[in-house]
């Protein structure tokens, strides 16, 4: 087994399933925290924020039928091992939408680690040298080899990000409105059209 198969099964055993990491960040917010290494107000006040947007997710979120065509075309095991956070927006507005992507299929396993507690993996799925989340690495099951990545953000999205950084040289607080705008009106199509692309390239690996 090579080092980054080695790596993988180790953040695989010590991931979460969805419903483990929804209770994971409640319990932490019951006290008064946030994941991760960096306590702070702002932090608990994101994690709050965005555990009513997972919940509101978790019941609106809907897999096109078109999208279950292709995922039940699947014929291999893949597990999306997905890095994230509790107080991460972006995380927020996707991990939910995966959520419903898996369990459309018997093919689908989403497994999920805290980017603070897991700087290996997370170093090796840098975005232009950040560490920034949601990053997705899809793993083949039977063998562990990573077969692709995906993330933080749906190619639209980030491009809203990438224009107004170009324009003003940092991310204004109206990019973050428009972000958030634009997640609302998306609905998780993009999200799970670029996952599914994704799975289906890893098919004919």
């Amino acid at each position: 087994m090579n080092v980054t198969t080695s790596l993988i099964e180790n953040s695989i055993n010590k991931s979460f399933t969805y419903e483990n990491y929804r209770k994971h960040v409640s319990a932490l917010l019951a006290d008064g925290l946030s994941t991760g290494n960096t306590q702070s107000e702002d932090l608990t006040h994101y994690s709050t924020l965005n555990e009513t947007r997972m919940n509101r997710l978790d019941k609106t979120i809907h897999v096109p039928d078109e999208i279950k065509e292709k995922l039940g075309k699947l014929k291999k095991q893949h597990t999306l091992l997905v890095i994230s956070e509790g107080w991460c927006g972006d995380a927020a507005q996707i991990v939910p939408v995966m959520n419903k992507l898996v369990a459309e299929s018997d093919k689908l396993d989403l497994k999920i680690v805290l980017r603070d507690e897991n700087d290996e993996l997370m170093n090796d799925y840098l975005t232009n040298g950040a560490r920034s989340i949601p990053k997705l690495v899809l793993v083949e099951s039977d063998t562990l080899v990573a077969r692709g990545s995906w993330g933080p953000r749906p190619h639209d999205a980030a491009q809203l990000i990438i224009d107004d950084k170009a324009k003003h040289g940092v991310v204004t607080p109206q990019a973050k409105e428009d972000l958030q705008r634009w997640y609302l009106h998306d609905k998780g199509i993009s999200t799970m059209e670029e996952i599914t692309l994704l799975l289906e390239n890893a098919e004919n690996m």
